[in-house]
C-alpha cells in the first residue's frame, strides 16, 4: 500500500461489497421478521434486541484499530435487522403507514447526511477513519436501512408485489451503476443512492422467500432462509477476502 494512503476500518467499495450488502439486507428482513413474528416478540422488543446488538457492535467497530471483515459485516447485519423492526414498528404499530414512514425516514437520512457534511465537509465513505466520522457513518447507515425497509414494503403493498418490487429496485441499482460508469455524476451521491436501494431490494427478496403462497411469496421458513443467507455471507467473507478502503493523506 502507498505510504501516503490511510487505511480505513470499512471495506473498499467493490463488486463483492455490493453482493454481500444485498445478501445482508435480505438477511435483515428475514432475520428481523423471525424475531418479531416467528418468535412473537413484537416489533418493539425486536427493535430493542437489535439496537442493543448494534450499539455494542458499533462500539467494537470504533474501538478496533483496523478493518475486520467479520466485525464490519456483523455490524451491517445488526443495522439492517434493527432497520426492519424499526420500520415495521413505525409503519404498523405507530400507524404512520408505508408512505408516511418512508417520507419521515427519508427526511431523517437527509438530516443525517446534512449533519455529517456540515461537520466534516464531505459524506464520502473513504473518509471514515475517525471515531466522530464513524458515528455519522453508522447513524446514516442505520437510518437508510430503516428507510429501505419501508420503501420495500410500500412498493410490494402498492400492487407491484414482492417480485415486481425486487425487479424495480434491481433496475434502479442497475441505473445507478450505469451512471457511475458513463457519467460524471458525483460518485459519493451514487454510492448513497445505491446503498439505499439495496435495502428495499433485500426487503422485497426476503419477503418473496418467506411470505405465504397466497400473498405472492414462496412460503420458505424465515429461520431456514435466515440460516441459509447467513451461511452464504460467511462463505463469501471467507472465500473472497476484502481489503480496507483507503484515502490518500
Amino acid at each position: 500500500m502507498n505510504r501516503d494512503a490511510v487505511a480505513s476500518k470499512i471495506p473498499a467499495v467493490t463488486l463483492m461489497f455490493w453482493i454481500i450488502k444485498i445478501l445482508a439486507t435480505t438477511l435483515g428482513e428475514t432475520g428481523g421478521d423471525t424475531v418479531s413474528m416467528n418468535l412473537d416478540l413484537g416489533y418493539l422488543v425486536g427493535t430493542a434486541i437489535f439496537l442493543t446488538a448494534l450499539v455494542v457492535l458499533v462500539a467494537l467497530q470504533i474501538a478496533a484499530r483496523k478493518f475486520h471483515p467479520f466485525l464490519f459485516w456483523a455490524t451491517i447485519i445488526a443495522s439492517t435487522t434493527a432497520g426492519t423492526t424499526m420500520a415495521d414498528f413505525a409503519d404498523r404499530s405507530l400507524g404512520t403507514g408505508y408512505p408516511g414512514g418512508s417520507i419521515m425516514l427519508f427526511a431523517l437520512v437527509l438530516a443525517s447526511l446534512a449533519a455529517w457534511y456540515w461537520s466534516e465537509g464531505t459524506v464520502s465513505v473513504q473518509t471514515v477513519r475517525t471515531p466522530r466520522v464513524e458515528v455519522f457513518y453508522w447513524i446514516t447507515i442505520t437510518v437508510s436501512q430503516t428507510l429501505g425497509t419501508a420503501l420495500g414494503d410500500w412498493a410490494a403493498d402498492s400492487g407491484l408485489g414482492y417480485g415486481g418490487g425486487a425487479l424495480m429496485f434491481g433496475a434502479g441499482i442497475a441505473a445507478v451503476a450505469a451512471l457511475y460508469y458513463t457519467t460524471r455524476v458525483s460518485h459519493v451521491l451514487l454510492f448513497w443512492m445505491a446503498f439505499i436501494l439495496t435495502r428495499p431490494l433485500g426487503a422485497t427478496v426476503g419477503d418473496f422467500f418467506d411470505k405465504p403462497l397466497s400473498k405472492g411469496g414462496l412460503n420458505v421458513s424465515r429461520p431456514i432462509a435466515s440460516a441459509i443467507l447467513a451461511a452464504v455471507i460467511l462463505a463469501c467473507i471467507m472465500a473472497l477476502p476484502q481489503r480496507a478502503a483507503t484515502q490518500h493523506a
